[in-house]
């Protein structure tokens, strides 16, 4: 089988030893495609570099050491996958130590390249304080239904069963995850978009305890992602062995590839003899034990963009590793409604670090003013209100120091009057696929979870007129959640917020006239016999967004580009998330020359093919969702 290399929305993506005992990156692949359909990202990577340059040229502008506050995500699907506080410290001290020279391994460097060897003068910490100024751990932990990850950077999204990053101008967001397909890790180069800013590290690739495995249990794989997040490159410069690449660093040598294992030094190639290869940098590609220093060069390039103008020199000024001082109050977080009656809800939140009280304010969607009540605990009873009503909420912290801003607001609607005070359980006997109860769309469909061994599935069948789907499950009084089927049950989608937390599933399919099933069911066994969920599902002849917002889009079924292609080309096509597709490559004759699987996310997916061992011709090629079958032919030039 032909090599076929998958990138989804990373910068860098690594295969540990299970799979081939070798590193593997997916950078250049993916950059490429950035500067071919991205022009915000052609423009900030530009402008990077050209500031970069200038600071390289102007060797005798200092700067102070750098700390940078870290938050660590732990997304977690099994209890070995939950790694130890012990485990992320050890990380932590492997990057202080490679990054400031204190590793003691770097005295094995050849002594051709000791004199190159640099403390880069930048620290690590654990953040003591979260983007709300309350006290944190810098550990935030995440139990996801996800069993693994891809590069695809849905573990960077709450909504796709991951944690979404905290503000990247003030900390360096690192996950931790099961990465499926054998990834050590990936990280986004400076000038990306700030939801998937950061790196991402496979648990066994992660620390020098716990789960991390040789040959990679020496921390090597999270300082190799770091230096990408720090802007710098492989240092054989990603030309494949062509010896025509570069790093933009003047003192590593060129090399003629990456470097596998522990290779005998001197290795010589490119004609760079006779040191040879710099296998030992940490951009490259040995194992854990045999890589150990950064030189001078990378360390004035990573340098700039601490320097005026930087792009990440807000983190210069981050107080995210200084501890809340105590007097001032962080926003209130997780606010929600739970216990909703046809004239009451609990609301409750976050206790926030230093809170002497809170301030809630509520009212009806439809008003502009507030009524306010005070809670001195962390949740707060309301009453009075009206049946078959939507409230906005809102919560805010009160400290010795001063108050805080108000959080986001929520809504919630209490529930219908009738039944003395109870909804009922609509549309049973429901419990099954086989035996579901038809509804129909555009409609709210009013029931409940009755018990816990109470499941309710519904039938909807949508138009040729109107194929795309958006399911939203809302007013919840416990944690409920929502599955999509196909009519032979395959599923579709899962939405799985945790609490009280509205669920929405989005599927902007072409296929028109088509069955779905729902499922509507208590996590863990949640019920309420006397509180109702309204569930809806929208069709439309246009796409719904899936950032929620008003505005609809038509999207590309399936773009191949460039066309005609060369050495590689890219795949782009719009999808549901966190869904199997099997991409087959067929010559003119309809022969299958290439197969291979791949997860989805939410929205537009992006894949690309190596060309470089075909002939010119015609292809095709094949994109198979579930029931959905696109092809699309397109031809290599050489």
């Amino acid at each position: 089988m032909k090599k076929i290399i998958l990138t989804f929305l990373a910068a860098s993506a690594m295969l540990p030893a299970s799979m081939q005992a070798q590193r593997v990156c997916g950078t250049d692949e993916h950059h490429q495609h950035l500067m071919q359909t991205d022009p915000e990202y052609v423009k900030q990577r530009e402008q990077i570099e050209q500031h970069t340059q200038q600071y390289v040229q102007n060797p005798t502008q200092t700067r102070a050491v750098v700390t940078i506050p870290v938050v660590v995500h732990v997304v977690y699907n099994t209890a070995a996958q939950n790694i130890s506080d012990a485990q992320i410290q050890s990380q932590m001290t492997v990057l202080n130590n490679d990054f400031r020279k204190l590793n003691a391994d770097w005295t094995l460097t050849p002594s051709a390249f000791q004199g190159l060897v640099a403390d880069c003068e930048v620290n690590f910490c654990l953040a003591q304080q979260d983007p709300n100024g309350n006290p944190t751990t810098g550990i935030v932990r995440k139990s996801t239904s996800v069993t693994s990850f891809s590069s695809n950077n849905a573990v960077k999204y709450d909504a796709q069963g991951g944690s979404n990053a905290w503000d990247r101008s003030r900390y360096l967001n690192i996950w931790v995850c099961n990465l499926g397909g054998g990834l050590l890790g990936y990280a986004q180069f400076p000038g990306g978009a700030a939801a998937t800013d950061g790196v991402v590290c496979t648990h066994t690739g992660f620390g020098t305890t716990g789960t991390a495995a040789a040959p990679f249990n020496k921390g090597r794989t999270a300082t190799h992602e770091v230096g990408h997040w720090l802007n710098l490159y492989h240092i054989w410069g990603d030309d494949g062995t062509g010896c025509t690449g570069s790093d933009l660093v003047g003192d590593t040598p060129n090399a003629g590839g990456p470097n596998y294992g522990c290779p005998t030094y001197p290795k010589v190639s490119c004609s760079n003899g006779p040191n040879g290869d710099m296998f030992m940098n940490y951009m490259d590609y040995s194992d854990d034990a045999c890589m150990y220093m950064f030189t001078a060069g990378q360390k004035t390039r990573l340098s700039a963009l601490f320097a005026v103008g930087g792009a990440r020199a807000s983190l210069t000024t981050s107080n995210g590793c200084t501890p809340p001082s105590g007097t001032t109050c962080g926003t209130p977080s997780g606010v929600n409604a739970t216990g909703i009656t046809t004239s009451g809800a609990t609301i409750g939140w976050t206790a926030v670090a230093g809170a002497s009280s809170y301030n809630i304010q509520y009212k009806l969607s439809t008003a502009t003013t507030w009524t306010t009540t005070t809670s001195s605990t962390n949740s707060k009873a309301l009453t009075g209100l009206t049946a078959a009503t939507a409230y906005n909420v809102q919560v805010q912290a009160v400290c010795t120091g001063g108050s805080s801003t108000y959080s986001s607001p929520i809504t919630f609607t209490t529930i219908t009057a009738g039944g003395g005070g109870t909804c009922t359980n609509n549309y049973e006997p429901n419990n099954t696929r086989t035996a579901d109860a038809s509804v129909a769309v555009n409609t709210d469909i009013v029931s409940m979870i009755g018990t816990s061994t109470d499941k309710d599935y519904y039938k909807i069948v949508t138009t040729t007129a109107a194929p795309k789907l958006k399911v939203t499950l809302t007013n919840l009084p416990f944690d409920y959640d929502l599955k999509l089927y196909r009519s032979n049950g395959t599923l579709l989608a899962t939405a799985q917020n945790g609490g009280t937390s509205s669920e929405t599933i989005t599927y902007n399919t072409g296929t028109t006239g088509a069955t779905y099933y729902l499922h509507v069911y208590g996590y863990n066994g949640a019920f309420s016999a006397s509180q109702c969920y309204t569930l809806r599902a929208n069709t439309s002849a246009t796409n719904f967004r899936l950032d929620g917002s008003e505005e609809q889009m038509e999207k590309a079924a399936l773009n191949i580009f460039p066309n005609p292609a060369n050495d590689k080309a890219g795949i782009q096509f719009f999808a549901v998330g966190n869904q199997e597709v099997v991409v087959n490559l067929y010559n003119a004759m309809g022969q299958k020359l290439q197969s291979i699987q791949a997860i989805t996310v939410e929205g537009e997916n992006n894949l690309y093919v190596d060309l470089s061992t075909f002939s010119s011709g015609m292809y095709m090629l094949e994109l198979i969702e579930g029931e959905e079958r696109k092809i699309q032919k397109f031809t290599i030039q050489k």
